[in-house]
């Protein structure tokens, strides 16, 4: 037997492809990570603390619900998970409310998917049990939630896989890490390096060749990796853009099962918070939902830095591709004059940073997260099958709850590394 320890290269050094790569290389394992950004993360991005007066996220933010994986983590890290609370309120064109977490709607549509045995879209499920135009504020509302928290398309959607959300009023207890997700990814590679994994940047993957009973991974620059195994962790669209040995591009195609969605994201950090000093109601808001164009805003309440994060997910994110990041910081602006009906001037004066990201834009990754379809389960389990040298991983294979999170790709991570540590 071989003395030389088996070589796995894991493409993509999100945190999925760090999470697998410390367990493997803790258990003695050669690790290489190939990254084609110039920092590991993947959708987490952090900004300059200097910019927003804290280190903001371009990408993900929130940890939603118990994440097991992400609170142990941070522990380990010397992170603090800290809950959030706050006031959701809304604005229907004319006057602004304080939403009551229970609409009076919520009775019916638990009614209705409670006993629900066989899966249908979103779509095909409000046109079953609520096409009705008494129906309208309802089927808005879900919609909404669909597109904007989901990310996802009504239209695809399985309405088993957000069961647990609508029963839950559509509200989990959301956190921050104290400092960001950066500090979490700063840990991990840390972590990696530590053990002894090899994290080139740079290094954008653009084949995965069979190399006689080895695998040669191929990155843009000719450049040749020979490895035993080799996991991809990265987001789904880009496994289109992988060349594949047929059996592992045969297994591929379940991703098509699995939705991902777009997700524009705009920070804007102002002189001083003037939407509190215009209603002193506003003194505790953390979500305001809106139908403009930009839907979704939040402060960073608790914390009283003067910044508001504007969200615009879901397929209806296409309306506005066509912009560069300066014109999406424009078009928040706009939907934050229409909402609180002061000129847009006046909004811009206050302005000292801005940031816009179109996930969809960005080359390595085509959008921002994974929703589930009818057919998505079925996916999952053909991908997280560990039947072959070349192994799938991410936030998109998870089966639990938390779909679409970092938890879901750490959790993933170590789910993938384990399968062949036990061989």
């Amino acid at each position: 037997m071989s003395d030389t320890p088996e070589h796995i290269v894991i493409v993509g050094a999100g945190a999925a492809g760090l999470m697998a790569a410390r367990e493997l290389a803790r258990a003695g394992k050669r690790v290489t990570l190939l990254e084609a950004r110039d920092r590991c993360g993947g959708r987490i991005h952090p900004l300059p603390a200097s910019e927003f007066g804290y280190p903001a996220d371009a990408g993900a933010e929130f940890v939603h619900g118990e994440a097991p994986v992400t609170r142990a983590l941070a522990r380990e890290a010397g992170l603090t998970v800290r809950r959030i609370g706050g006031a959701q309120w809304s604005f229907d064109g004319t006057t602004f409310s304080r939403e009551n977490p229970r609409d009076p709607h919520d009775a019916a549509l638990r009614a209705a998917v409670k006993d629900l045995t066989h899966d249908l879209t979103v779509a095909d499920f409000l046109r079953e049990h609520f096409s009705g135009p008494d129906h309208t504020r309802l089927r808005h509302a879900v919609e909404r939630m669909v597109e904007g928290y989901d990310a996802a398309d009504p239209e695809r959607a399985s309405t088993l896989a957000l069961r647990d959300e609508w029963m839950n009023d559509g509200h989990q207890a959301q956190a921050r890490i104290d400092g960001g997700y950066g500090g979490l990814i700063h840990f991990l590679a840390a972590e990696c390096r530590k053990c002894g994994a090899a994290i080139h940047l740079g290094a954008m993957v653009t084949a995965v060749e069979e190399n006689g009973e080895k695998l040669g991974v191929r990155c843009a620059d000719g450049a040749v990796q020979i490895c035993d195994r080799a996991i991809l962790t990265v987001p789904l669209p880009l496994l289109r853009e992988i060349a594949l040995p047929a059996a592992v591009r045969a297994k591929a195609a379940a991703a098509d099962d699995i939705g991902f969605g777009s997700v524009i994201k705009i920070l804007l950090r102002f002189s001083r918070p003037w939407w509190r000093e215009r209603r002193e109601e506003f003194s505790d808001m953390l979500f305001l939902l809106s139908d403009e164009t930009i839907p979704v805003w939040w402060t960073r309440y608790p914390d009283q830095h003067p910044v508001l994060t504007g969200w615009f997910g879901g397929p209806r994110t296409a309306e506005l591709s066509h912009l560069d990041p300066q014109g999406l910081v424009d078009v928040g602006i706009s939907s934050l004059a229409a909402v609180f009906s002061i000129p847009r001037e006046e909004i811009a004066r206050d302005l000292r940073a801005a940031a816009a990201t179109n996930w969809a834009h960005d080359p390595f990754a085509r959008g921002a997260y994974s929703w589930a379809t009818p057919r998505t389960r079925a996916a999952q389990e053909r991908l997280a099958r560990a039947d072959g040298p070349v192994l799938f991983s991410g936030e998109a294979l998870y089966r639990g709850r938390d779909m679409g999170t970092v938890e879901a790709a750490l959790a993933s991570g170590v789910e993938t590394a384990r399968l062949i540590l036990r061989g």
